[in-house]
């Protein structure tokens, strides 16, 4: 029930990184999108632009419709979640498990919109957690 009410609904994502300081240049280089939520015509939030939920970019959004927010795991994301809620945001979804959870249970994720079977863990430590896919630090 809950795949086909994702795959039905057209959602904005957002990257989500575990640290601030990872270079945009690493984030844009592992970028993924996960299938049948993707739709080309939405934008996607630079991590930059999430750190300040006040910007431009995130206030010209439409508050009423829903909001996919993802990271590696799903604990940074939930944590943005909750300042989108609070900044007004009445549909905010938070990917269970992350793009870790989402590669395990043998989804696909895109790159440069090709499948792919690299999945950026950020780290070794978070790397563990995959078992499907070939880890990206």
């Amino acid at each position: 029930m809950k795949n086909k009410i994702l795959s039905k609904t057209r959602f904005l994502f957002f990257l989500i990184l575990l640290l601030p300081e990872i270079s945009q240049a690493q984030s844009f280089a592992y970028k993924t999108m996960l299938s049948g939520l993707y739709d080309s015509d939405f934008p996607v939030l630079k991590p930059d632009q999430i750190q300040d939920l006040g910007s431009f970019q995130v206030l010209e959004l439409e508050k009423n419709k829903p909001v996919l927010i993802y990271c590696t795991v799903g604990a940074r994301s939930q944590e943005i979640g909750k300042k989108l809620k609070a900044a007004g945001f009445s549909q905010v979804y938070n990917l269970y498990g992350g793009i870790i959870h989402w590669a395990n249970e043998g989804r696909p994720v895109y790159h440069q919109g090709k499948i792919t079977n690299r999945i950026h863990t950020y780290s070794q430590p978070w790397g563990i957690w995959l078992k499907k896919g070939e880890k990206v630090y």
